[in-house]
């Protein structure tokens, strides 16, 4: 959950560092450093700060040079300081990485008999030390990080560097994101496309295994055998516009916004057609979907909430069973295997490494049907997959996601009319009419976000109170599950979902004054129960805050407020009344002066188990 950046170059890099290291640091910002090579000289900084603070050190010291790494970290080994910090450095070699090494004790505790000493509480210091331990014996620093990497347990990207070899960098991945930039005369690695983009569109996605030599406008990769290897060279389509914060004030603000347009382009190839294709998850999702008997999906955080509401519309409009596992909890109990399941995973980033594990373990215990719902094209788990659809929200910068959501909620969707037209258990007719709903979501989102004035109002009051608890029945439940979340990430007010019917069984021993109580109350099946639920909360003096349809037929009352979205949208609901919950954590987190974008303690993209 880290950002490495490197580049070889003939001018200096370090600019290019620093701003990649920007770029990138959604991925992680409680340190931040980076280490460059000039006249055979090996110079590291590093900041317990934001990158905005190494930058300023970084001119204060008029630091350059031609070959360098840099990281911006997201502690898991050792608190966040300068000592933990990387790059580490062992011997004139400094060595970033990504990910967490399991078997670093064992490797630690020979390093130390062979006299290397440890300044630092991570991992990641094993590494530096490991290489160069090889390298004494080893021709040159690409032989050494090759030995080292073949003794490595876990999940790692690294970039190494070394003063006495100062025209290249040698990069390596396993189980975690690692690519390369292809520049002109240069050369650079990132952990994701946007810190490259200000450098180069020409990308080289690496494979689990790979050790890259990288040297000025060339590159030599071996994968995991030892064999030289040759990657397809990819244009990106990232613009830098699209990671640019624009006229919004934060991350979260802008893709909050950006949701109407996400949902578009994610919806474009259905919206213009007059029928759904299986083939929108792939060349052989008909053969494949027309084959299994059930669903079991794995997804983590928010992504998991997209997949119990989709189990509730699978369930009901498709008619088959359907599942959803925590993937950190799947590949560690006992389950029951069904080959002729589709295993649906889901992820924003598309290497969020409990979700690739469960994968993995899924395919071990004999699933081989696999579809990944990703925004994110190259990533691993797209290319793990049979089946894949991307969303095509655009990169989503802000930790707590917003935009991926809602388009995974679209995305599962369209697989649960696919999966009932297979069946025969959707008309001609319906499909039409759901295909026009679909077209029309974009701007019923629109309408939604108008909204937000009276959520600002409701948040001033929200932001007073330290818990929460947010209600929902049916399939607005795991809507209300991921509103609670969202609080929780940026404003750090404790917050907790409950299927509204659950009240009587515990949580109303909770409910006061000072417990602020959010129900979402669609104009469906569930409203005159949600309504006793309701009142259940009002006798108790607790203060309600509805998401109401415009046709629920609620109003403010004493106690009450309400906010009316647009009509209910039937099965399309859950996404529309996804919004305020998103406005409304936005709008708290500010009330209480937090850091919207990097909520303490997370980070954006979870390559660490």
């Amino acid at each position: 959950m880290c950002g490495i950046v490197a580049a070889v170059a003939e001018t200096n890099v370090v600019p290019m560092l620093l701003e990649g290291l920007r770029r990138l640091e959604y991925r992680g910002y409680d340190s931040a450093g980076v280490a460059v090579i000039a006249d055979n000289k090996l110079t590291r900084l590093r900041s317990t700060g934001r990158v905005a603070e190494l930058t300023v050190a970084a001119a204060q010291c008029g630091l350059s040079g031609r070959t360098g790494i840099a990281h911006t970290r997201w502690a898991t080994h050792g608190a966040p300081s300068e000592k933990n910090a990387h790059p580490h450095i062992s011997g004139g070699i400094a060595v970033v990485h990504n990910g967490i090494i399991e078997n670093h004790e064992v490797i630690r505790t020979r390093l130390k008999a062979l006299g290397y000493e440890f300044s630092s509480d991570t991992d990641t210091e094993v590494i530096a030390h490991l290489i160069h331990s090889h390298r004494c014996s080893m021709p040159d620093l690409f032989a050494a990080t090759r030995a080292a990497t073949r003794e490595l347990q876990g999940a790692y990207a690294i970039a190494v560097a070394a003063e006495n070899e100062p025209h290249r960098v040698i990069v390596a991945r396993e189980g975690a994101p690692l690519l390369l930039g292809v520049g002109d005369g240069e050369s650079f690695a990132a952990s994701d496309a946007s810190a490259l983009l200000q450098v180069t569109k020409r990308m080289v996605y690496l494979e689990e295994g790979d050790v890259v030599d990288l040297r000025c406008g060339n590159y030599e990769i071996c994968d995991a055998s030892g064999k030289i290897a040759h990657r397809p060279v990819h244009i990106s389509q990232l613009t830098s516009d699209a990671i640019e914060l624009g006229p919004y004030r934060h991350y979260m603000q802008k893709e909050i916004f950006e949701q109407p347009g996400a949902l578009a382009n994610t919806l474009e190839m259905v919206t213009n057609a007059q029928s759904l294709s299986p083939q929108l998850f792939g060349v052989d999702a008909a053969k494949i979907i027309s084959e299994i008997d059930s669903v079991l999906i794995l997804a983590c955080g928010t992504s998991f909430h997209a997949g119990v509401v989709a189990r509730y519309w699978i369930e009901a409009i498709a008619g088959i069973p359907c599942n959803v596992e925590i993937a950190s909890e799947y590949r560690y109990r006992a389950s029951v295997p069904n080959p002729r399941a589709l295993v649906v995973t889901i992820s924003q980033s598309g290497e969020t490494a409990d979700t690739i594990a469960a994968l993995n373990h899924a395919r071990e215990l004999g699933h081989t049907r696999c579809l990944s719902i990703c925004n994110v094209a190259e990533s691993a788990l797209v290319r793990l997959s049979d089946l894949r659809f991307l969303t095509r929200a655009g990169p989503e910068i802000g930790v707590a996601s917003t935009k991926a959501f809602t388009t995974q909620l679209a995305a599962l969707v369209l697989l649960t009319l696919i999966l009932a037209k297979t069946r025969g258990r959707l008309s001609i007719e319906r499909e039409r009419e759901l295909i026009r709903a679909l077209r029309h979501l974009p701007a019923a989102l629109s309408h939604v976000l108008q909204v937000e004035p009276q959520v600002k109002t409701w948040a001033k009051k929200f932001a007073e109170h330290d818990h929460a608890l947010f209600l929902g029945r049916g399939i607005h439940y795991p809507i209300a599950m991921e509103g609670a979340l969202k609080l929780k990430e940026i404003s750090y007010i404790h917050a907790e979902a409950y299927p509204a019917g659950e009240l009587k069984h515990g949580p109303l021993a909770l409910v006061d004054k000072d417990m602020p109580v959010v129900a979402i109350a669609p104009n469906d099946a569930l409203l005159e129960k949600l309504k006793s639920n309701m009142q259940e909360v009002r006798a108790r003096g607790g203060q309600l805050y509805v998401l109401a349809d415009q046709d629920s037929r609620l109003s403010a009352s004493e106690g009450v407020e309400v906010i009316t979205l647009t009509d209910h949208a039937g099965i399309l609901s859950p996404i529309l009344h996804t919004l305020p919950l998103q406005l409304l954590a936005y709008h708290v987190a500010l009330a209480r002066g937090n850091d919207v974008d990097k909520p303490r303690n997370l980070a954006k993209s979870v390559t660490v188990e």
